[in-house]
């Protein structure tokens, strides 16, 4: 009977990158969208005196908003529960 070998004997072919696309993937496969990259560089390249996390309007405010908020809430939260931790404790 014996044990049989786990690897193979032989090495895989080698695959080189290429811009070429699979011959088993349809062309019309939906996550092979159009291009967006021209679109968003016009969007960000755009000089409208925005920070670059804010042009794209209001996802990008919404997040950044709720972002402040928890950073400043956490700072608060910390602060405050130092102050009590700093506290003598009575018995």
């Amino acid at each position: 009977q014996g044990l049989k070998l786990l690897v193979p004997t032989e090495p895989p072919a080698p695959i080189f990158g290429t811009s070429k696309l699979a011959p088993d993937i349809p062309a019309a496969d939906p996550f092979l969208g159009k291009n967006q990259v021209p679109v968003l560089q016009k969007v960000f390249q755009r000089s409208d005196g925005l920070p670059v996390h804010l042009k794209r309007g209001v996802p990008d405010r919404m997040l950044y908003r709720t972002t402040m908020a928890l950073t400043i809430g956490g700072t608060i939260y910390c602060l405050v529960a130092l102050y009590i931790a700093s506290q003598p404790k009575t018995q």
